[in-house]
């Protein structure tokens, strides 16, 4: 990159800038100075500058009174800052060129004045600036690319920002909507609410009425009641005394009641305790009988028992006597011998058992030795094998590098002696690719030499002719797509026109139909019928309405019916299906509806959705969904020819 990408000068000072350093603010960056001596021959046709920045550098001391010209760039590079004070170091600015001019006889030997437009004073001399190449105000247009990105970010986050608010406002919007949503339902609710109360008002009168008549007959029924509260007024004073009479003989009745409950006590107890007692033999007869029942399985099974014991001692008694019987032929002095000859042979196998059984373990012990130290061994050679294949990764690289180098320099045609001669060992790979960098750009500098230019004439002469003979075609093909396009254009204005004036026509007979009376067209809205638009003018009966928007819901819908019906008779299918197209419509545009669709389902079979009882009554066959059971859906078809006929019957 060039110096004036990486300076950073206060604004308004980029002239006095460019002014002071001239061409060095396009300067380059090397490494090594010495290298610019390859430029001693062969300068370069335009003013080029190079500079080394040093490890770092001391300040230039400056007179207190004066402004350096470093002070307003901005660095953050050491080895930079050590170049500027070199070529700045006696820079100094000025607010104008008259301050200048009063002031330079306090410049330092060598040093200057520069203002904002770039002139320059000295102690002896006055330089005024002016743009004398198309890169002169580089720095400024730099610094006014790093600001225009600047604002460019911040109108970005500015953007970022706006777009959340539209998404806010938009949620918000979605949150009014939802708002005038709810708000319309309670509105609704409360239309209800109203109509529930007007309804509980009429209830309300009318049960003041039935209170007014409940009132009279209540207070007939008072008047009848006080006659009866004197009769038994009267009646009240003979039952008094009966009631005396009465509480003695009841005293009498409750003192033997107690007697009697004493008594029923005591039964109760005895009662009780003899259904404990009937629970306990209960429970005693069934542990019983589940013992019984226990004792005779296990007598079965000792009768199983012994029977096979039996069976077993008649088998070993049989036995017995085959054993005696044999003992009887064996002689008792063979039958010693051989038994004195078994237990020698059995000594001796176990003897031998016994050994081979020491020097198994012995064996087992000296395998898990050997195994441990293969296993510890296994473990010792492991990182010597990863290390082997490392090298072995690294020593094949190396011989692909090589091999690769011998053909670069095969291809390249090196002289590999001579080349050794110029190498030395303190040679660094980086000055290499520093020589082979500057060699590639001198290279590229002195421009290409094209051997072979009368060859591409007649390529591009060849090409030139091919593609005149592709550029005839495609005017021919372009000639033949036009011509194609304006028989089409000219065919569907035709075919347009006979659909749009066949619609016309239907729409113009089943509107009226549809509102007894009343007239409608369609109108193109244009002089060509490709692009026209079509409008709608209807106008029902008494009504001289300019536009099809100052019409009612239900008349709307009728029209748009109306609409729908003229272009089905354009093509009339064999099915025709309706969804709730009724809704909107009263009764009496309903019965107009199901007439022209039971006029037209001669020729097409309807099938509609519908909620109206008019609709209903015109259709042949009903389908509904009905819920006898919770959650039960079922379907339920009805003929209505065989239930009108079922309905004759019954009555």
């Amino acid at each position: 990159p060039r110096l004036w990408k990486k300076l950073h000068v206060e604004a308004g000072w980029e002239t006095a800038l460019e002014s002071v350093l001239r061409e060095r603010l396009a300067a380059l960056e090397v490494s090594n100075l010495d290298w610019v001596k390859a430029f001693a021959t062969d300068a370069p046709p335009a003013k080029l500058a190079f500079y080394a920045p040093p490890a770092a550098g001391a300040p230039v001391a400056t007179p207190p009174a004066l402004r350096p010209l470093l002070s307003l760039v901005r660095i953050d590079d050491a080895g930079l800052r050590a170049v500027l004070n070199d070529w700045l170091g006696l820079a100094f600015v000025a607010d104008d060129l008259a301050q200048a001019l009063s002031l330079r006889s306090q410049l330092p030997e060598g040093g200057s004045f520069v203002v904002k437009a770039g002139h320059v004073v000295t102690r002896v001399g006055v330089q005024l600036y002016a743009a004398d190449s198309e890169q002169a105000g580089m720095l400024a247009r730099q610094q006014e690319i790093e600001n225009l990105t600047r604002q460019v970010r911040a109108q970005g986050l500015l953007a970022d920002e706006a777009k959340t608010a539209a998404i806010r406002a938009e949620a918000a919007h979605t949150q009014a909507s939802q708002t005038l949503t709810d708000v319309r339902q309670q509105a609704e609710r409360a239309t209800q609410r109203v109509h529930a109360l007007q309804m509980d008002v009429l209830k309300l009168t009318q049960a003041h009425e039935r209170y007014m008549q409940r009132s009279t007959q209540i207070r007939e029924e008072l008047e009848e009641i006080t006659a009866q509260i004197d009769e038994q007024r009267a009646l009240r004073g003979e039952s008094e005394a009966n009631f005396e009479r009465h509480d003695a003989e009841l005293a009498e009745l409750q003192a033997r009641f107690e007697d009697n409950q004493l008594a029923f006590e005591a039964l109760d107890e005895e009662l009780t305790a003899a259904r404990a007692q009937s629970r306990d033999l209960d429970r005693a007869a069934t542990d019983a009988r589940f013992a019984a029942r226990n004792m005779a399985n296990r007598i079965d099974e000792l009768k199983r028992s012994i029977q096979v014991a039996h069976e077993q001692s008649e088998r070993v008694a049989a036995s017995l006597e085959d054993a005696r019987a044999e003992l009887e032929t064996i002689n008792e002095q063979t039958a010693h011998t051989g038994l004195q000859g078994a237990l020698e042979i059995r000594a001796v196998k176990e003897e031998a058992l016994h050994a081979a059984r020491l020097e198994l373990d012995d064996l087992t012990a000296k395998l898990r030795a050997a195994d441990e130290t293969r296993l510890t061994a296994e473990r010792a050679l492991q990182p010597l094998r990863d290390r082997i294949t490392e090298l072995q990764l690294k020593e094949q690289a190396a011989r692909l590098n090589a091999e690769q180098f011998i053909e670069q320099l095969a291809a390249a045609g090196v002289d590999e002696a001579e080349l050794q001669a110029k190498l030395t060992p303190d040679m660094k790979p980086s000055y290499l690719q520093g020589e082979v960098t500057r060699l590639n750009n001198a290279i590229a500098a002195l421009g290409p030499v094209n051997m072979a230019a009368l060859d591409e004439l007649k390529a591009a002469t060849e090409r030139k002719s091919f593609l005149d003979a592709q550029s005839a075609d495609l005017n021919s093909a372009i000639e033949t797509l036009e011509d194609a396009i304006h028989k089409i254009d000219q065919e569907t204005r035709t075919l347009l026109q006979g659909t749009f004036d066949q619609v016309n026509l239907h729409f113009g007979e089943l509107f009226p139909r549809l509102f007894g009376g009343g007239q409608a067209k369609l109108i193109m809205t244009g002089d060509e019928i490709l692009d026209a638009g079509v409008q709608v003018m209807a106008q029902p009966p008494g009504k001289k309405n300019s536009t099809i928007h100052l019409l009612s819901g239900g008349e709307k819908a009728l029209t748009a019916t109306a609409l729908v019906f003229a272009m089905f008779q354009l093509n009339p299918a064999p099915f025709c299906l309706l969804d709730e197209v009724d809704a909107p419509l009263d009764d009496a545009n309903t019965e107009r509806f199901a007439n022209l669709v039971r006029a037209m389902s001669d020729k097409t079979q309807f099938l509609f959705i519908s909620h109206n009882k008019i609709a209903m009554e015109m259709a042949q066959q009903l389908i509904g969904v009905t819920m006898q059971e919770q959650g039960v859906s079922r379907i339920v078809a009805v003929d209505m020819e065989t239930a009108a006929g079922f309905a004759q019957n019954i009555v």
